[in-house]
This record gives structure tokens, sequence and C-alpha cells, in this order.
């Protein structure tokens, strides 16, 4: 049991970290077909894709990492507690 939870634990800060790693290289222009701005994306996107249908975006803001954020560190206190 203790390990399944450090693993959905670290798998949920890895998700926190990549959607981070995201959210600064799109300041920057990037070339999409690199090969880790190509990981990054398509390890996010499925995370994001459904809050950015659900959140609308304000401007140039898309506040969908911002959702995700919220939800991944609301799972990571209450992991604990749910198993």
């Amino acid at each position: 049991m203790a390990f399944l939870l450090t693993f959905l634990g670290l798998l949920l800060q890895i998700l926190w970290l990549a959607i981070l790693v995201r959210v600064i290289l799109s300041w920057f222009p990037v070339d999409p077909s690199n090969p880790i701005i190509r990981i990054v994306w398509d390890v996010t996107e499925p995370i994001l894709a459904p809050f950015r249908r659900v959140i609308p975006r304000i401007g140039m803001f898309d506040l969908s990492p911002l959702a995700a954020f919220l939800v991944i560190s609301f799972l990571q206190q209450s992991l604990p507690h749910l198993l």
C-alpha cells in the first residue's frame, strides 16, 4: 500500500512539473518538432484538454494549467486519505 501511495504521489509530482514546464515554454518561441517539446506537449495535453473545454480563455490567457494545478494539488493532499 505504501508503494502505491509513493508511486501515485511521484506520478502526480512529475505531471505537475511537466505542466509547469509547458507553461514556462509557452512564454517563448519554441520549435514544435523538437523531441523534448513534443514529449512535454504529449504528456500534458491529455490533462489540459478537458480543462480547456470547460474553462474558456480570458483574452490571451489560458487558465487550464491553473485548474490542473489545483486538481493535482488537491489529489496530492487527498491521496493518503483515499487509500
